[in-house]
């Protein structure tokens, strides 16, 4: 130690310090803006047209170098620590992009075991010479330390005040390079959770792709994405919360390769729903948009109803987890989260289900697999094969919309696949077509929609977006025609599910709704406009296999349930929701409460509750058991892998 203090032939003041740990701090967050996986001139050309950015990539780095600094009394000691850290973030940050198309979040940092686990499932390949050079940076900044030093903090004015410490230097020296640390570390805590935590300042930045998460990162820089996803996708632990109770619940029965082998067919149809329906309309036989709809209602092999899905004219990927999980988006956090972007390893679904009796198990969406994070979620989910736009060549368009119709003939080949193989499958298709906005040149400038009937008069600008609108569900209807005609001449057993993810967006503050009438109806607040229609339909060989009439009046399906409802109900249809605690435990909450939903209950009766029960009512004690078994299937399951 004595040798070290002769060498440091230079103290640097505190000043001096200060301007030190700026400088340095500039230099690390260069680095770390280097190592991402885009080059450093287009995100120093981003950085430049909004300099704010600049501030909030270098404010981790510096309050960082002035927390470690007093701790380790050289500035140049703490930038090797610093940029050890940082720029080890920003190349994991590279790496998890290049392998999974996915940025690092702060979250993932408590899944060391899943990411060790990782190393072996992945072809990883190491940027080996950016290692090096932040590794050699940080050496070079550990030999600054040795010839250059900080001097003491002056505490000359203290001691003249606090004559006891006067006389314990050493004390107070630790004291004050303590304080310092922790104000400098409670500084970047509160602007975490405050100006980083900000959505509308997150959002007000400039960037080629807001729905392109690695894309957002590289061009706002990681260290600030970083900083501000410390409070997204959360997920809450529940109160009364046990790990071992949790695990409990789920190994009271599980006996797959119990069911029928009839195949599932799911089709979330971009906001398809029977808005139509409404008085407000003067549809005719004829005219009438929803033919094979309103002929599956009549169908003896049909269950038609409405499924309440946790968002209003958006939040696809909400609806697909909640019905794909049982888990419910809404209740995952007390704020507002993507429940897909929450996923971050294995979890329970109707894949693994179905999958574990046997089937085969796909997933296709005609959009790009880094949306939402679908690629690796759905493999997380369990399927064994998922397709998006990039491989699916034979797709038609309409207008720059994939159609509902060119999807038809994917799910026949996957099906027609899996009957070659021998086997049932269960299959999950998310559309695009019916996608906003309603404008008129969504087909194609000069595209002619059919006349919209009115018992009414509405403005020209919701009457566009209704012709608009009507034109995709229209669409979305002969789909559904066209999969229940393939599947009727088919000797396979197959049952077709078919359902909405969320009402079309009608314009600002529900404009198209209003004009309709249907914001002034009851409950619509609550529940009408979470509404979307479904419908559970056999073909014969199913309707056999599975005596239809018996099964469908066990069932009991009500006119409303909740999303998260939906596929256990098709598991218990197919006999295989026994299989599994988690289903029949969902099956049962269902046959209580059909629908649980942020702001209202339905009861079994059809009794609609808008003011929560008290806690140590049977149903809320279920609810509370949801909620904890949700956190442990989400959080702390595990799986062979």
């Amino acid at each position: 130690m004595k040798r070290l203090k002769t060498l440091r032939r230079f103290q640097l003041s505190l000043p001096l310090t200060l301007l030190s740990a700026v400088l340095l701090a500039g230099f690390i967050t260069v680095l770390a803006l280097w190592c991402q996986p885009n080059a450093l001139r287009a995100v120093a050309k981003n950085l430049l047209a909004q300099p704010l950015l600049i501030v909030l990539n270098a404010l981790p780095a510096g309050l960082l170098l002035l927390a470690f600094t007093p701790l380790l009394r050289n500035v140049f000691y703490s930038g090797a620590l610093v940029n050890l850290l940082v720029c080890g973030f920003s190349i994991v940050n590279r790496i998890k992009i290049e392998v999974r198309d996915e940025p690092l979040f702060p979250r993932d940092l408590g899944l060391l075991k899943e990411a060790a686990g990782a190393m072996g499932v992945y072809a990883i390949r190491f940027p080996w010479g950016t290692i090096a050079l932040v590794v050699g940076v940080s050496l070079v900044f550990a030999a600054a330390g040795v010839f250059v030093g900080c001097k003491p903090l002056p505490t000359a004015w203290l001691k003249a005040r606090f004559r006891a410490l006067a006389a314990r230097e050493t004390l107070l020296n630790r004291l004050l390079r303590l304080a310092g640390s922790a104000a400098s570390l409670a500084v970047l805590t509160v602007l975490i959770f405050t100006v980083y935590a900000s959505n509308d300042l997150y959002n007000s930045f400039k960037v080629s792709n807001a729905y392109y998460v690695p894309s957002v990162f590289n061009e706002l820089g990681f260290p600030y994405c970083f900083g501000h996803h410390f409070t997204t996708y959360q997920v809450d632990r529940p109160a009364g919360y046990s790990r071992g109770q949790a695990e409990g619940w789920e190994s009271e029965h599980k006996v797959y390769g119990q069911g029928k082998d009839v195949s599932v067919i799911m089709v979330m149809n971009e906001a398809f729903s029977d808005i139509t329906d409404h008085e407000a309309f003067a549809y005719t036989d004829e005219t009438e948009p929803l033919p094979h709809l309103q002929a599956l209602r009549q169908d003896p092999h049909a269950i038609v109803g409405h499924m309440v899905v946790p968002s209003f004219a958006g939040g696809t990927a909400n609806t697909e987890f909640d019905v794909l999980t049982g888990l419910q988006s809404n209740a995952l956090s007390a704020t507002t989260t993507s429940s897909m972007r929450a996923v971050n390893g294995n979890v329970d679904s109707l894949f693994r289900l179905y999958g574990a009796s046997g089937y085969q198990t796909s997933y296709f969406h005609p959009g790009d697999d880094w949306f939402y994070n679908r690629e690796n979620v759905m493999r997380w989910f369990g399927a064994e094969e998922t397709r998006f736009i990039d491989e699916m060549p034979a797709v038609t368009y309409k207008g720059r919309w994939v159609t509902d119709e060119s999807l038809v003939g994917y799910i026949q080949e996957a099906f027609e696949t899996a009957v070659g193989n021998g086997t049932p499958l269960f299959h999950y298709t998310t559309t695009i077509q019916n996608h906003m906005s309603y404008n008129p040149d969504k087909y194609g400038d000069g595209y002619k929609y059919p006349a919209l009937p009115m018992n009414k008069t509405i403005s020209g600008f919701a009457e566009t977006l209704l012709k608009v609108y009507t034109e995709g569900a229209r669409d979305a209807d002969a789909m559904l025609g066209q999969l229940t005609d393939y599947f009727s001449g088919r000797e396979e057993p197959v049952v077709l599910v078919f359902f909405g993810d969320h009402l079309p967006y009608l314009g600002d503050n529900q404009h198209g709704y209003s004009e309709l009438g249907m914001t002034d109806e009851p409950y619509w607040a609550e529940l009408t406009s979470y509404q979307s229609p479904y419908v559970i339909w056999a073909n014969d060989a199913a309707a056999a296999a599975l005596d239809w009439e018996t099964a469908a009046a066990e069932l009991a399906l009500p006119e409303r349930i909740s999303a998260s409802f939906l596929g256990a109900a098709v598991a218990e249809l197919t006999q295989h929701g026994d299989n599994s605690a988690w289903f029949t435990f969902l099956n049962d909450l269902r046959r209580t409460a059909p629908v649980i939903h942020k702001q209202a209950t339905v009861l079994a009766d059809g009794t609609v509750l808008t003011v929560p029960e008290e806690r140590d009512t049977p149903l809320q004690q279920s609810i509370q058991k949801w909620r904890q078994w949700s956190y442990y299937k989400l959080r702390q399951q595990t799986f062979p892998s």
